[in-house]
């Protein structure tokens, strides 16, 4: 949450022009001391050719750590970690590793800083229900219409409302990283000595775009080309590459994306139209109402975790969050079918709902996994639904974990075994019908009360509402000349070095060339890596935030 707000249109006394930078320190309860978090928006509007969209999408926004006793400016740290978000992704998803990364520098005598970049999309989401730090509130305020703070939800935007995110596509995006960069740090030598590039999942590929990007219009000069913004590269579970196919295993299939088989101007022209839907979005969990519930239910986990969840019946009866349900809590197709036992007739703590959303063991979608420990205080049964354990599966799309649920309606209260307790002697250690374990420790990676708290406490989004479906159908039409032509550097890719860190359980688990020399996180799973707890199981130093500090260490 916000210790101050700013108006971001505020004029500073006696000045004629409109405030074009904010900074906001964020009060956070983070146990990893010794690391200061701010909210800075800087006005960088689009050009006109976007069309009318809201005045809070002239803006981009970051989230901005750095040591306590580090320098004030920017440019006097020693290195500064810029990070592009993954597909549904926003700039709170990497408060963990952000965290963890400065803290770790910082041990060993360095100050750098962690940016978090946002989507400029992401200006669409309305935060006040959740930073009401209620449930009640927060669902009342989403979904019934009821006011907080004197404000009325304007209602989840539809495709009509899009019509600007028709052009935002991966030439703005990197256009935005390129701009917020030379706002913030003019210097383009200081750019060049400290400012490392990265992300997460898709964020590796937009990177590499942004590394072979052009943007001054002259190829011939490359002061301005991307790759001489950065002084190195980090892919976290993803390559820093100018190819999606790596990656297909992160995009969801069964959202309503076009065709791109009908070339690059029938898909610009069907999204121009509104033809085609602007915005990534899917029936099931996939769509800004039902994404919304994912920060509800860590605000729960937040004021309450062991306490009895209230919040799968207080939610409204509707086809999209019954469809949801049904799809995440269904034990098999029977049940899928039938809506019975339905989540509600489960007795569950506001710890174990949000377990049941975002654990490995739970979520049937590989790219929302992490590894957040166990369901506890009953019996549990393997989850069949879509697919059946142990059979045959897709790993790129389902994940590697088999699947558990609750299996006593209407019983026992179920609790939830954080990472830290699995394997303790009080384990009930509980097994699939076949006989395989369902989890051990060294699989779980990931304190849930942290990633309630990455959740329910940032004031930018952990997850993305609205993703432009433009970015993606850019990236899967890269050989179009539309497209192509912005890769103007390809040499860029190679021109610095890289850090690349793989979840040993992930989306792209065996399927990374051996010459990158990969860091492997075992056990980790495609969102631990950036929501990994300091202290792991093992004993071990959290291998993703000592890679980055290392690497972003190493003289240039």
């Amino acid at each position: 949450m916000l210790l101050t707000t700013g108006a971001l249109t505020a004029v500073a006394p006696g000045a004629r022009a409109a405030v074009t930078r904010t900074e906001t320190p964020v009060a956070s309860t983070s146990p990893v001391t010794g690391v200061t978090e701010s909210v800075i928006r800087v006005k960088v509007p689009l050009p006109a050719s976007f069309g009318t969209r809201p005045a809070a999408c002239d803006w981009l926004s970051y989230l901005r750590y750095r040591a306590f006793d580090g320098p004030a400016a920017s440019a006097d740290a020693d290195r500064i970690l810029v990070a592009q978000p993954g597909i549904l992704e926003g700039a709170g998803a990497f408060d963990s590793v952000a965290r963890d990364t400065v803290a770790r520098a910082a041990e060993q005598g360095k100050h750098i800083e962690f940016w978090a970049l946002d989507r400029r999309s992401n200006c669409l989401e309305d935060h006040t229900g959740i930073d009401s730090s209620d449930q009640h509130t927060a669902v009342d305020y989403y979904y019934r219409g009821r006011q907080v703070d004197g404000r009325t939800f304007a209602g989840f935007a539809g495709n009509d409302q899009l019509g600007w995110m028709a052009k935002l596509g991966i030439e703005q995006t990197v256009r935005d990283q390129y701009d917020l960069l030379t706002a913030e740090l003019p210097d383009q030598g200081l750019r060049k000595r400290k400012v490392l590039c990265g992300g997460h999942s898709l964020g590796g590929v937009i990177t590499g775009y942004f590394a072979t990007a052009d943007f001054d219009g002259d190829a011939a000069t490359t002061t301005d080309a991307g790759y001489n913004q950065c002084a190195g590269y980090f892919a976290l579970d993803t390559t820093v590459s100018t190819d999606l196919g790596a990656l297909s295993g992160s995009i969801p299939d069964d959202t309503d994306l076009p065709d791109i088989g009908l070339g690059y101007g029938v898909v610009q022209a069907g999204l121009d139209s509104g033809v085609f839907p602007r915005s990534l979005s899917a029936p099931v969990l996939l769509n800004p109402e039902t994404m919304t519930l994912l920060a509800i239910a860590g605000v729960g986990a937040v004021q309450d975790p062991d306490g009895e969840a209230d919040l799968p019946s207080y939610l409204p009866a509707n086809s999209n969050i019954e469809a949801t349900n049904r799809f995440l809590f269904s034990k098999d197709a029977a049940t899928f079918l039938t809506g019975s036992p339905a989540v509600k007739d489960f007795r569950l703590t506001n710890d174990a709902v949000l377990g049941a959303l975002m654990d490995d063991n739970s979520v049937p979608l590989a790219f929302l996994q992490s590894s957040v420990g166990f369901f506890d205080g009953g019996p549990i049964a393997d989850k069949n639904f879509p697919v059946a354990n142990g059979g045959s599966r897709q790993p790129a799309l389902f994940g590697v974990e088999y699947k558990a649920i609750p299996d006593q309606p209407h019983g026992p209260l179920y609790t939830w075994r954080n990472y830290d307790r699995v394997g303790d002697p009080d384990d009930p250690g509980y097994r699939s019908a076949d006989g395989t374990p369902f989890t051990n420790a060294g699989k779980e990676v990931t304190d849930i009360r942290e990633l309630a708290r990455s959740l329910a406490e940032q004031p930018l989004d952990f997850t993305e509402q609205y993703f432009p479906t433009k970015l993606v159908t850019d990236l899967e039409l890269a050989t179009s000349p539309q497209v192509k032509r912005l890769v103007a550097h390809p040499e860029g890719l190679t021109a610095d070095p890289a850090l690349t860190v793989l979840a040993g359980d992930g989306l792209l688990a065996g399927r990374i060339p051996a010459d990158l020399h990969p860091v492997v996180a075992d056990g980790y799973q495609h969102l631990d890596v950036l929501t990994a707890a300091p202290a792991q199981n093992d004993g071990r130093p959290e291998p993703v935030s000592t890679s980055l500090a290392r690497f972003a260490q190493t003289p240039r």
